[in-house]
């Protein structure tokens, strides 16, 4: 007899339902997106939508209609009626008995919240402290996918750390990106982030960070940097979508600058809700 447990309840393989044997959870096998909106109205809702066909195509996920999904997550947000929120998606292969290779008849899972943006007013305001991790990702990062878990733990080791981010080092002693963010750092009149390959997530907000970066005047370098060259940078912030920018005011232990937000920072952050109204 083959069968299951869930808790404490014994039943039937037969009986349980397709839920429990999502590939996504056994094998985080499917792509998500994160979105946010401003004042009833979602940002960059098509840069997102873009980003996640790219992740379904990479992973080989078909027959998803971008149009339906559109419709789904405008839906949602409609009935949700939160004005600031954080609506996330993701869609799983399917369901079906743990093998790797699967079926070729799965039918692919959708989920989707809509919930409150958390207050970021007072790291905005503050500042906030990082601590770097080692990089241990897969090598695909450009697909937004659900396999998460080297995100996780360099996130709980940071918060151990009195730390709000992590931020990832790579087995060359370079920067990649923050466990959950991308990152950035101002020398001078420069706005420097690494460039985007395949263990860098292509950020929505990256690309809106870059542009109000021009529109202050500062020059934009897409280059690789080292932890110790982020410490002695005049300034640091993280870029999240649900976040938008947060001035880093402390690395690794390192005080950054004066210890508070830079100049230029807050005009990002300034130039940043432009783009937003």
């Amino acid at each position: 007899m083959r069968l299951a447990m869930i808790e404490d309840k014994t039943l039937p393989l037969e009986e349980l339902e397709p839920v429990y044997l999502d590939r996504g959870i056994f094998f985080g096998d499917g792509v998500y997106e994160v979105l946010r909106s401003y004042n009833g109205k979602i940002f960059a809702f098509q840069e997102h939508l873009q980003r996640f066909a790219r992740s379904l195509n990479e992973i080989q996920i078909t027959g998803i209609d971008i149009d339906q999904i559109r419709a789904k997550v405008q839906k949602s947000f409609d009935a949700a009626g939160i004005a600031d929120a954080k609506i996330y998606f993701h869609i799983t292969r399917g369901s079906g008995p743990r093998d790797h290779v699967g079926c070729a008849d799965l039918k692919p899972n959708f989920f989707l919240t809509v919930s409150e943006l958390p207050d970021a007013t007072v790291e905005k305001a503050k500042g906030i402290a990082v601590s770097t991790h080692p990089d241990w990702r897969w090598k695909r990062c450009d697909i937004k996918s659900l396999n998460l878990l080297a995100n996780v733990l360099a996130r709980m080791d940071a918060a151990k750390k009195g730390c709000t981010e992590a931020i990832f080092v790579d087995e060359s002693g370079f920067i990649t990106e923050g466990a959950a963010s991308a990152f950035f750092a101002i020398f001078g009149k420069q706005l420097q982030t690494t460039p985007i390959t395949a263990n860098i997530l292509p950020s929505i907000t990256r690309k809106y960070v870059l542009d109000a970066g021009k529109n202050i005047g500062l020059e934009i370098i897409e280059k690789s940097f080292t932890p110790q060259q982020s410490s002695q940078a005049d300034e640091l912030f993280i870029a999240v979508t649900t976040k938008d920018i947060v001035p880093v005011v402390k690395f690794d232990d390192k005080v950054i600058a004066n210890g508070r937000p830079g100049q230029y920072t807050k005009l990002l952050i300034q130039k940043f809700q432009e783009f937003t109204m």
